[in-house]
C-alpha cells in the first residue's frame, strides 16, 4: 500500500512515477524498500492513467455486497442471544478493568 500511495504522491505532483522516483519518496519518509515490489508496482502501472485506473477500481467495488443484510439476520436471533451479549458484555467490562491493574475510579 505505501508503494502505491509513494506512486499516486508522484502523479498527484505532477512528476513522473518511475522506481528512482518512487525509491526516493519512500526513503524520504524512512521506509525500508523492496526492489521486487517497486519494479512489480511500476511496470503493472506503466502507461496506465491513474483516472481509469480509479474508475475500474469504482466499478469492481460496486459489485462487492453490501453488510446490511447480516445486521438484519442478527437481529432475529431472539431475546436468547440479547441476554447472552448482555452479559457478555459485562463480562468483557469486569476484565477490562482487571486488564490495567485497577479501575477507573478506585
Amino acid at each position: 500500500m505505501k508503494y502505491l500511495a509513494a506512486y499516486l504522491l508522484l502523479n498527484a505532483a505532477g512528476n513522473t512515477p518511475n522506481a528512482e522516483n518512487v525509491k526516493s519518496v519512500l526513503s524520504a519518509v524512512g521506509i525500508e524498500i523492496d526492489e521486487e515490489r517497486v519494479s512489480a508496482l511500476v511496470s503493472s502501472l506503466e502507461g496506465k492513467s491513474i483516472e481509469e485506473l480509479i474508475e475500474e477500481g469504482n466499478t469492481k467495488l460496486s459489485s462487492v455486497p453490501a453488510a446490511a443484510p447480516a445486521a438484519g439476520a442478527a437481529g432475529t436471533a431472539g431475546a436468547a442471544s440479547g441476554e447472552a451479549a448482555e452479559e457478555a458484555a459485562a463480562e468483557e467490562e469486569e476484565e477490562s478493568d482487571e486488564d490495567m491493574g485497577f479501575g477507573l475510579f478506585d
